[in-house]
């Protein structure tokens, strides 16, 4: 894929980086981070492609192809579910499940589904349609999360353009780490969310216990 994407690149430039960013964002099986990954090799390999241009171009892409599926759930609603494209990439299981993961985390899913291929952009979908979360908070945290991924995946292309096994060997430990770090923020919300249950069943008990001892000592 990187090869095929670099060749395609060099011979299209910027345009052709964006485009692919673009269907990145509308849930085309193409690897966001290889995309950016081949976007800054090629700015690194040749003297006519800036990185700088490239990081632009690439968060560009990336906010044009999110906010494509956000606008597209909020202007259309339950309605594009009668697509077929749209219909298999929200079934009706994952809505209920995006749906409760919206109710539990908020916002920080938004954040955090930059980050995971394959469920941004029902995500994104879905948080669109939902009409809770207006297209400024959207691309607010949207664009704080691209602030943080796409520079990271092209100038890690630009600096390692001339080594591109050991390039992929970084790629491949970043997205570990990346992995790792969701995983361990998982484990976090999941014992903040419970610790919170807990204390609002410990006062909801003593709540009623209290209740009965007004109730006998009116007796």
């Amino acid at each position: 894929m990187l090869e095929f994407l670099m060749g395609f690149f060099s011979e299209y430039g910027y345009a052709a980086v964006f485009l692919f960013l673009v269907l990145c964002g509308l849930g085309v099986p193409v690897p966001e981070d290889i995309t950016l990954v081949s976007g800054g090799v090629i700015s690194g390999l040749d003297a006519g492609i800036d990185p700088h241009i490239m990081l632009a171009v690439g968060l560009a892409g990336v906010l044009f192809g999110d906010s494509t599926m956000f606008l597209a759930g909020r202007i259309f609603g339950y309605r594009i579910q009668k697509i077929k494209t749209f219909r298999k990439l929200v079934t009706p299981q994952r809505f209920s499940l995006i749906q409760r993961k919206f109710e539990k985390y908020g916002l920080g899913l938004l954040f955090v589904a930059r980050f995971l291929p394959g469920l941004r952009s029902p995500i994104y979908l879905v948080a669109g349609m939902s009409h809770r979360i207006s297209y400024f908070t959207f691309i607010i945290m949207d664009g704080l999360a691209a602030l943080i991924s796409v520079p990271v995946w092209v100038y890690l292309g630009y600096f390692f353009a001339h080594n591109l096994d050991l390039l992929m060997v970084y790629v491949h430990d970043i997205q570990g780490i990346i992995y790792l770090i969701l995983g361990v923020l998982a484990l976090v919300i999941l014992f903040i969310f419970l610790k919170k249950k807990f204390h609002a069943k410990l006062d909801a008990v003593t709540k009623e216990e209290d209740d009965d001892d007004d109730t006998h000592l009116s007796k």
